[in-house]
């Protein structure tokens, strides 16, 4: 069976498009990967893990020209150069004072990327990154303030290197980006960077999901954390389920627009068993002890 045979996408009611499965998954199984569409390093690990495949690693070599980007060998090299010579004269020519954000970074290669493979990508089987929501019409005028500093910001650091649309599209983009993109954590939950996972943005949410997104490199893994029949919608956690409900709606308000109607919201109590909001990390650990299930 292929990666992708056992879930399609759907029209869920109430929610729009989602995913479901098409076969009973176990717990702790893995459902599908996704390669990520673009991803960053972020900066404060520069030197410790390969800009390219995120690897951890000593002796990583650095670029002979910015010595900003590190790389595990000339492979990973090679193979980031598309996306890190978007940066790597920007970065000789400002020096300390380089210091677009991750966001902006992470937008500046999806643009790039955009117009090197304009096909769709092995990282978009159920969902392209043009269909992403935007939800610009629901922004404040904070948040609209901020995607024109964005936008500022990546034709300061990017306009030698980089052919990009109006500013209303990217406004759209901006807006995509921040509904849309990825942390890509470790085991321990610490910050490697950002990225674009479109298939893994695909899922709707729930404060009881049955499904965890962990990392391998830039790889997103899925995996069943309850035991799922055929015809289950899949929900992941678009947030970190420690916070109580109402702080919970709140983020979810703010950042998705929406407020989430699952059992454990609906009903404001704790469900035992599988919808416990217990921390991820425990679930990180379950899925670290299971590697017989993948």
């Amino acid at each position: 069976m292929g990666p992708h045979d056992g879930i399609e996408r759907f029209t869920s009611p109430g929610k729009g498009r989602g995913m479901r499965a098409l076969r009973d998954f176990r717990l702790g199984e893995l459902l599908f990967t996704c390669p990520a569409y673009t991803c960053v390093l972020t900066v404060n690990e520069r030197s410790n893990q390969c800009d390219h495949c995120f690897a951890r690693k000593e002796g990583l070599s650095k670029c002979g020209k910015c010595k900003q980007a590190f790389y595990c060998n000339v492979d990973c090299q090679k193979g980031d150069w598309p996306m890190h010579k978007l940066e790597c004269s920007s970065m000789c020519t400002y020096g300390q004072n380089w210091n677009p954000s991750e966001t902006v970074r992470l937008t500046a290669r999806i643009l790039a990327k955009q117009k090197l493979h304009p096909e769709r990508t092995s990282s978009e089987r159920f969902l392209t990154v043009k269909e992403f929501e935007s939800h610009l019409d629901k922004l404040d005028n904070e948040k609209k303030e901020l995607i024109q500093t964005d936008i500022a910001a990546l034709h300061h650091f990017y306009s030698k290197n980089l052919h990009y649309a109006d500013n209303a599209a990217l406004e759209v983009l901006f807006a995509q980006v921040n509904c849309n993109g990825f942390t890509i954590e470790d085991e321990e939950l610490s910050h490697l960077g950002s990225a674009i996972f479109p298939d893994v943005a695909l899922m709707n949410h729930s404060c009881c999901p049955n499904v965890i997104v962990t990392y391998k490199g830039t790889v997103a893994e899925i995996r069943a954390v309850q035991e799922i029949t055929a015809g289950d919608e899949i929900f992941t956690s678009y947030i970190d389920l420690l916070y109580p409900t109402e702080d919970r709606n709140d983020r979810l308000k703010d950042s998705y627009f929406f407020t989430c109607d699952c059992k454990e919201c609906t009903t404001k109590q704790k469900v035992r068993g599988h919808c416990s909001s217990g921390p991820n990390v425990t679930l990180v650990s379950f899925l670290r002890r299971v590697p017989a299930l993948t």
